[in-house]
């Protein structure tokens, strides 16, 4: 991992964040803001919070109020004194509302930012505040250097809102002591314990040397192609050797198999879906709709409601019928938190019905929605509670929804914010949950191995993930450059090697010999297996699975 000499982690770095001594180091921002002190009633206080900076942390009740502000940027600040150290993540922590001024039900993004040497501007969080609730900041920032001064800054909310503060925190995160809670929490969602009983023979094969081997994980990584990438073999032997499934970059998207009115393209499609099919790859199916107004063809802009109407529906049947049983998981309508246009459109009902008529189409398919920035807790529109409310709404209009993408476009990832997510999600809708474009995006290919395990551990060890597939992962075949795991020349670089080690560390194999009893025990991850047991007359092979379950499995070898 990155070099973290001298960090010392989980320390407050803002004083008197409690308000112990009541404004001492803290500043309006705004010629006419004014700070004071309040505290909260004991029953809206919050109770649950993800800040494990302190062993029995409980948000305090004191809060800073900042009223009279008469512009956006206007709020408070604080000069931090602690030396900032550079190639470090620090968390943001804390707790955001609104007071005066805030229409009820209202949400205002409220922004907390680092200003570095009175010049540099490093985001630290956001949420979407609202008055009478509070919301948790959950940020993160790295610095490339050691800055000679710097201060925090909570601005946001239109002028004349008032905004308060409770807790603030920022403290360097000890990513060490968190992969060691992974690896147990891995092993109880990831592992099982197997008894192979070799049965009656036991007694002429007792001792006998037994090697297991796992031969492919019920957990799949996968990456996206394109026509160009498989093409190169540098490519090809990577993906085949260290991925499970595919999806394509661009090639079944709308705008893609019908650039022009009337004129359907599956010729890549097809290209890819045989080339995945030469190597035994599951494809997800990206996507049958996007949401966002910029990415949909001019030809449909153009149509009125009735025939944009007809033409979803001609897209649907072309689509869905053309590979009915080809693509297990669709993402129905891309990015529905950042775009509505269909919706725009035509009502309400239009998301309901494409998922609808999907799953009625090609019934096989498990159906998604999918979104960037719900894992990053920095994205006041993507909120995994505002995820669960139009999972919800979905599913009160008949839309069957399969499963919840998290696209996982990451920059400086933060695991325990990660988790939350998942948990969030997990609790409130039962669906399995896959990462569906991972890219972990950082310059220094050190850090980038180091953010790429955050997300990875965080991932594997949640039990309500049932897959992870990476947004690319050859330099000068991605969407974000500063995220790859195999350099241009093929070489594979520090991330990916980190990637490589991590799925070598979540593969089982185990030796040994057969007992008194004619068993022979071991504990391994969840997947496909096959045994080989030595004996005097020769060597005997035989397949088995390790599936989810809370006892151990017991198989008959029945050799």
């Amino acid at each position: 991992m990155a070099s973290t000499q001298e960090v010392v982690f989980d320390l407050n770095l803002i004083e008197n964040s409690a308000l112990e001594d009541g404004l001492a180091g803290w500043a309006p921002v705004g010629s006419c803001t004014a700070l004071s002190v309040h505290e909260e009633e004991p029953a809206k206080v919050p109770t649950e919070t993800i800040n494990d900076v302190g062993e029995d942390y409980r948000p305090s009740g004191r809060y800073i109020l900042a009223s009279g502000r008469a512009d956006e940027a206007d709020g408070l600040r604080q000069a931090i004194k602690g030396a900032l150290k550079p190639r470090v993540t620090y968390r943001v922590a804390g707790w955001i509302s609104l007071g005066g001024g805030a229409a009820e039900g209202a949400g205002h993004a409220v922004r907390v930012n680092l200003r570095v040497d009175d010049e540099c501007v490093v985001e630290g969080g956001a949420v979407c505040a609202e008055a009478g609730k509070w919301a948790e900041i959950k940020g993160a920032f790295r610095l490339k250097r050691s800055p000679c001064a710097a201060a925090v800054y909570v601005q946001g909310a239109p002028a004349g809102v008032d905004v308060k503060v409770m807790d603030l925190q920022v403290f360097a995160t000890d990513r060490k002591a968190r992969f060691r809670k992974l690896r147990r929490k891995t092993d109880k969602v990831r592992k099982r314990d197997v008894v192979l009983n070799f049965g009656s023979a036991a007694s002429g094969i007792s001792g006998a040397s037994v090697r297991v081997m796992q031969m492919d994980s019920s957990f799949p990584f996968g990456a996206c192609i394109n026509p160009s990438v498989i093409q190169n073999p540098a490519f090809v032997d990577f993906f085949t050797k260290h991925f499970d499934w595919a999806v394509f970059e661009n090639e079944l998207k709308w705008y893609h198999t019908e650039a022009q009115q009337g004129q359907l393209n599956y010729a890549d499609s097809d290209a890819l879906l045989d080339f995945c099919d030469r190597y035994g790859k599951p494809v997800r199916g990206h996507c049958i709709f996007w949401a966002v107004e910029n990415t949909v063809q001019q030809w449909v802009k153009n149509l009125d409601n009735d025939q944009l109407t007809s033409a979803v529906q001609g897209r649907l049947q072309s689509l869905l019928t053309r590979y009915a049983g080809r693509f297990p998981q669709y993402d129905v309508n891309n990015e529905m938190l950042h775009g509505s246009y269909y919706r725009g459109r035509l009502g309400d009902d239009i998301d309901a019905f494409m998922f609808r008529e999907a799953a009625r189409l090609d019934p096989g398919a498990t159906l998604f929605v999918n979104d960037y920035n719900v894992e990053c807790g920095n994205d006041p529109n993507a909120t995994p509670e505002k995820y669960i409310e139009q999972i919800a709404a979905l599913q009160q209009k008949g839309a069957p929804v399969g499963g919840i993408g998290l696209q996982g476009h990451v920059t400086n990832p933060v695991g325990e914010v990660i988790c939350d997510a998942l948990d969030k999600l997990s609790a409130a809708t039962d669906l399995p949950v896959w990462l569906t474009e991972l890219d972990v995006c950082e310059s220094d290919v050190d850090l980038r191995a180091d953010d790429l395990e955050v997300v990875l551990r965080e991932a594997y060890a949640h039990p309500a993930v049932e897959g992870v597939v990476f947004w690319g992962f050859m330099q000068g075949h991605m969407w974000r450059q500063d995220a790859c795991l195999v350099n241009s020349d093929g070489t594979v670089n520090d991330a990916g090697e980190r990637f490589v080690d991590l799925r070598r560390e979540w593969t089982s194999h185990a030796r040994g010999h057969i007992d008194s009893a004619g068993h022979f025990k071991f504990r391994g991850y969840h997947g496909t297996y096959v045994v080989q047991l030595a004996t005097a007359t020769g060597k005997v092979h035989k397949t088995f699975s390790v599936e989810k379950g809370d006892t151990p499995l017991v198989l008959d070898m029945n050799l």
